[in-house]
């Protein structure tokens, strides 16, 4: 006994105590220990610190990529009461007597637009040609805001000289009394030249980012960038002041937005009687559908970092080895113990069965008269006998269960050597 411990301390003695040639190879096992833990404890974590950064990710980047002016509603819509509409503005203008009527067509622009009105054009309106052609020979004044499309057929004479113009709080320095009186605003976008005769205000690099003239009667005023005129920046500098003396200089004003684009303050069918009937997807905001994506994504990264944590198949060996016939005695003392001699003998009738049917030549949905009928003719036996034996009542004490036993042995063996 004192031989086996020794032999096994000596190990731990050993590496307890290092001699000083291996001091720089072995790690004390406090020291290994505390690396093991916090390398496990990395190994557990780092799976969902790489799920967490893929979803904010997910979340971030689409709206980095966004541009500004889309960000959060319909850019430059007065009835956008998000950051990058106009609602606050249509508001204000009400509040001044302007009757703001909003159109998402150019033939709906032209209907409502005369000689006493403001056309104003963003470059969120989705202009064609022809409808700029349409709009450029209606009676009314023009308001031309941001990157519009077909500029030299809306404001004819008016250039742009540089694009990308930063977009800061400007001075107007010009004579326009509509700039003077609202002060430095928030300006910049598209610079122009304008034609002869033309006023510009709010200079970038020595060319106007506000041009106006008058053509044939009629006032056209043409802005490099609409920011000013939004949710986001009205209340700032002087761009409340500047938007109203641009946008009210007439008593109605035709507002034309995107084709198709609903108004925020309806059921998105173009009704504005709030008591009519929507539909479910006409309730759900906007920004549900990218939530339920980022869900999925999520939920499927998820799945995929903890099903990779299962691993391959592992076979390992049985700490205990039992053999068939250890098993058949547990049961049949469990049989024995509970007194359950029907399911005992039922146990034994199917097993029996099953090994005379093939024997027999019959399918394994062979009918119980069958199977006795063939059995009594191949083993020579009585056919009540052998019916009896193979499906009959449950014997009623240990004896009959052992008879039984012994019975379907005897037949079975009578059919194999027959």
């Amino acid at each position: 006994m004192s031989t086996r411990t020794s032999e096994h301390t000596a190990p731990a003695g050993r590496s307890a105590r290092p001699e000083a040639g291996d001091a720089t190879r072995t790690v004390p096992p406090a020291t290994a220990g505390t690396a093991v833990v916090k390398t496990g404890r990395w190994r557990r974590l780092r799976g969902v610190l790489l799920v967490g950064i893929i979803v904010v990710a997910a979340a971030v980047v689409p709206v980095l990529l966004t541009p500004s002016g889309e960000a959060g509603g319909h850019y430059l819509d007065p009835a956008d009461t998000s950051l990058a509409g106009a609602r606050a503005l249509a508001d204000v203008l009400a509040d001044h007597g302007v009757a703001v009527e909003r159109v998402d067509s150019v033939s709906a622009a032209l209907a409502r637009a005369g000689s006493d009105s403001l056309l104003l054009v963003t470059e969120a309106g989705e202009v064609t040609a022809t409808g700029a052609r349409r709009l450029a020979a209606s009676p009314a004044d023009r308001l031309i805001v941001g990157r519009a499309a077909h500029l030299d057929i809306l404001a004819s004479g008016v250039t742009p000289k540089k694009r990308g113009t930063r977009t800061r709080s400007r001075d107007p320095e010009c004579g326009l009394r509509e700039a003077t009186r609202a002060g430095s605003a928030y300006l910049g976008g598209i610079s122009f030249t304008g034609p002869a005769g033309s006023i510009g205000c709010y200079p970038a690099a020595g060319n106007p980012t506000l041009v106006r003239y008058v053509l044939d009667g009629r006032t056209i005023t043409v802005v490099g960038d609409g920011d000013f005129m939004t949710n986001l920046r009205l209340s700032e500098d002087g761009n409340a002041a500047l938007a109203i003396n641009l946008a009210g200089a007439k008593r109605r004003l035709v507002w034309l937005v995107p084709p198709g684009a609903a108004d925020p303050g309806t059921d998105g069918s173009g009704s504005d009687d709030p008591t009519e009937a929507r539909s479910l997807g006409g309730l759900v905001p906007d920004g549900v559908n990218w939530a339920v994506f980022q869900l999925v994504v999520a939920v499927a990264l998820v799945a995929v970092w903890r099903g990779r944590r299962l691993g391959p198949v592992v076979v390992e060996r049985l700490p205990v080895i039992v053999r068939a016939s250890e098993t058949v005695e547990g049961r049949g003392r469990l049989y024995r113990a509970r007194r359950a001699r029907d399911r005992a003998a039922l146990a034994l009738r199917a097993a029996a069965a099953d090994r005379i049917t093939p024997r027999l030549g019959l399918p394994a949905t062979a009918a119980p008269d069958e199977v006795a009928a063939a059995v009594a003719v191949r083993a020579g036996e009585d056919l009540q006998q052998v019916w009896a034996a193979l499906y009959g009542p449950a014997p009623t004490d240990d004896a009959g269960l052992v008879a039984l036993a012994e019975h379907l042995d005897r037949l079975e063996r009578q059919v194999r050597d027959s």
